[in-house]
């Protein structure tokens, strides 16, 4: 239960984050971006891991970019997605 709570945490400000630095109007709610930072969080914490920086001592900061990137391309593809209906 706690894993999950802090997927949220994570992914509001990953999802967040990512929204603050991307161009233009972007339509999506705050459910969204929950969803879509958690899944640039899993992303990049994977990515972390096949790079082998996912241990660092200290803050994390090239996984926490490497989510962000992911949340972004996730973001973005979901309005290019959302924009064709």
């Amino acid at each position: 239960m706690g894993e999950l709570i802090g997927m949220v945490v994570f992914g509001g400000i990953i999802g967040a984050l990512a929204r603050l630095i991307m161009r233009g109007d972007q339509n999506l709610s705050i459910l969204w971006t929950i969803v879509l930072g958690a899944v640039g969080a899993l992303v990049g914490g994977w990515l972390a891991g096949v790079l082998g920086v996912d241990a660092t001592p200290g803050i994390d900061w090239i996984r926490w970019l490497l989510s962000l990137i992911a949340a972004m391309i996730a973001i973005y593809i979901y309005l290019a997605v959302a924009r064709r209906r």
